[in-house]
Parts: structure tokens; C-alpha cells; sequence
């Protein structure tokens, strides 16, 4: 597969590069930033964590706003933020931000016209691991980790796939798509009316039936906005509870839904995935 470079920044000792390739799992051309800390450098492969990050984003909102590259240069692990849905001037889309482009929600979608393009499960979990492994000094320990969408695309992909994952954590998650209105309207349009593809892309859902585990870390802020209405960490509390699930889910005080709160407690997480890719 060929890829090309579109930008090199030097950052703690590591190099931050974005690179542009053409998806066959997506059917069209994708953009994907990697950080690459000191270690590869110095001729060592490193484990990689996985950011898919919320609506309306791109690969560049969590690399530029995160804070994340001195930890992760001392940790000694690779980073790779993938765009958050298909995209180009053929690619389905809604005038809304919270469905289409910017808004691929990290599932496989069976319904036209999305189905076409909107593959973003198969890619997360197949296309773009397969090229980082191929392409960079890292190994195959993977952990994933995301905010708002991204966190409950990180968290279903864990719970679907416990032997390809080490560790999960989010920020903020959508906990249970199948109740909120930015779940139903996006699975609504991708799975049309089959519940049952709902519930299999519902991270509370998953949770309660899992029964290989991946150990899980969720951060929310209590002054978040979209906490009542949209994310519900209490149905992944109760899901977790009622299968013995090895969650951890943190609650902060004044803290929002904003790249500030990512901010504080990322270094926390990447510490929680060395923990376990150790």
C-alpha cells in the first residue's frame, strides 16, 4: 500500500508525521497522524495506542491539543489518530454535523447510501493496524482510547476484539448510543431498523455481556455538557456491576467536555496502557 508524507514535526525527541493513503476498506483517499516517541530512534519497536477522537474531528485535534507527546516520548509509545469518518466530494453526507463526514462513528454501516464508504469499524480494527505494522518500527501490542464518539468507538472495539486490545480508556464516551439522540440518529442511518446491530455497537451493551475482558479506564467531567442527555457513564457503571467487569470510570469535578479535561488526566492513560502493554 502506498502512502505518502504530508508533514514531519520534531516534538520531546520523537517526530510527529501525517501521512495520506488510499483505503480500499473505505473506498477512498484517508489522512492519519502517527507520533513516533525517541525509542524508534534509537532503533527499538514500541507498542502503539489507538486515539479516535469525537464529532466534527479530524486527525489533528487530539495531536495538537492532547498534550500527550512528553509522556508518551518517556513511556516510549507510538500514537496513531486515524480521521473520524470517510471523506471526499462522493462520500455520503448530512447537513448535521452530528452524521456523515466527520461523523463515521466508528461502525460498519449496512444502509444506503452509507454502507459504500462508511466502514470505519473494518478500518480502526483491520486496514490501518495492518499498515502501521508494516510501515513503522512498532509491534503488534496495541491499546485504543477515545473521547465522546471516539471513546465509544474505542470501548466497542475493545469489548468486541479482547485479544487484539491490552487496554481500553475514553474520555467522556457515548455509553449507550442506543438511548441518546446522537446514537439514534447515526444508527438510525447506518443500520436502519435492526436493534440488533444497535445492541452489538452499544459499549453498554457489550459490557454486560462480555465474557473475555479487556481491562477498561473511563474519565468523564462532571460539568460536561452533554453528560445527562448524550453520554451516560451510569449504564456502563451497571453494565460493569452486573458481569464483574474490570472498569474503572473516574468522575471529576468542574471539569467539561473540552480538550482541557483530555488534557489533564492524559498522562494518566498513557501510564494505564504501559501498565498493561508491560
Amino acid at each position: 500500500m502506498t502512502i505518502e508524507n504530508i508533514s514531519v514535526n520534531n516534538v520531546f525527541g520523537g517526530r510527529h508525521k501525517q501521512y495520506s493513503h488510499y483505503s480500499s476498506t473505505l473506498n477512498c483517499q484517508m489522512r492519519f497522524a502517527i507520533y513516533l516517541p525517541p525509542q524508534v530512534e534509537e532503533g527499538k519497536r514500541v507498542p502503539v495506542l489507538y486515539w479516535l477522537s469525537g464529532l466534527t474531528c479530524t486527525d489533528e485535534n487530539f495531536m495538537q491539543k492532547a498534550g500527550a507527546f512528553r509522556v508518551a516520548a518517556e513511556l516510549g509509545i507510538a500514537i496513531v489518530a486515524p480521521d473520524t469518518s470517510p471523506r471526499g466530494e462522493d462520500v455520503a453526507n448530512d447537513e448535521g454535523y452530528d452524521l456523515g463526514q466527520g461523523a463515521g462513528f466508528y461502525v460498519n454501516a449496512t444502509q444506503a447510501p452509507w454502507k459504500q464508504h462508511y466502514q470505519m469499524y473494518d478500518y480502526v480494527v483491520k486496514e490501518l493496524p495492518e499498515l502501521i505494522e508494516s510501515t513503522f518500527e512498532v509491534t503488534n501490542q496495541r491499546a485504543i482510547s477515545g473521547h465522546s464518539m471516539g471513546g465509544h468507538g474505542a470501548l466497542t472495539i475493545a469489548l468486541k476484539n479482547p485479544l487484539r486490545y491490552s487496554s481500553v480508556s475514553a474520555f467522556s464516551p457515548i455509553a449507550n448510543p442506543m438511548n441518546c439522540a446522537w446514537g439514534q440518529k447515526a444508527f438510525t442511518a447506518y443500520f436502519g431498523e435492526d436493534t440488533n446491530l444497535w445492541k452489538e455497537n452499544d459499549a453498554s451493551e457489550l459490557m454486560a455481556q462480555a465474557t473475555q475482558f479487556v481491562p477498561a479506564l473511563v474519565d468523564q467531567g462532571e460539568a460536561d455538557d452533554f453528560l445527562k442527555d448524550q453520554l451516560k457513564p451510569e449504564t456502563l457503571v451497571t453494565a460493569a456491576a452486573g458481569n464483574d467487569y474490570p472498569l474503572e470510570l473516574r468522575r471529576h469535578e468542574g471539569y467539561d467536555h473540552s480538550y482541557y479535561f483530555i488534557s489533564t488526566f492524559i498522562g494518566s492513560h498513557l501510564k494505564f496502557h504501559a501498565e498493561h502493554f508491560a
